[in-house]
């Protein structure tokens, strides 16, 4: 999966930011991955579990297809932003919220938690 591929899947599951795309000039992975981030920030916010979790799953697929630039965005966007997602959530609900990670993204965020504390 390439940027138009990741860019049709995310709009898929949030259709209202297909004109933020387009408005904010949303060009490469890395631009389209943290918005997709920062609209999953608000939907942790706004308590929106559904949608939360459809894009968590999504997140978890563009990952498992993407291509190199979608794997390295959502590495070095979405996956090191996630405890600051998450940092006022009760413990329940986060948990809750690493619950619903692809396998592969859990033992990416594992790995980059623990290569950050060596």
């Amino acid at each position: 999966m390439d940027y138009l591929q990741a860019t049709e899947e995310i709009t898929n599951v949030i259709p209202e930011i297909r004109d933020e795309i387009k408005d904010e000039r949303i060009r490469n992975s890395y631009q389209l991955i943290e918005l997709f981030t920062d609209k999953m920030k608000s939907m942790i916010r706004q308590n929106d579990r559904n949608r939360l979790f459809k894009c968590l799953k999504k997140m978890g697929e563009m990952y498992r297809t993407g291509d190199t630039m979608v794997k390295n965005a959502i590495e070095n966007s979405f996956i090191y932003s996630l405890d600051n997602c998450t940092a006022f959530c009760s413990k329940e609900y986060r948990d809750f919220i690493f619950s619903h990670l692809s396998h592969d993204l859990q033992k990416v965020y594992t790995k980059q938690i623990y290569s950050h504390n060596i």
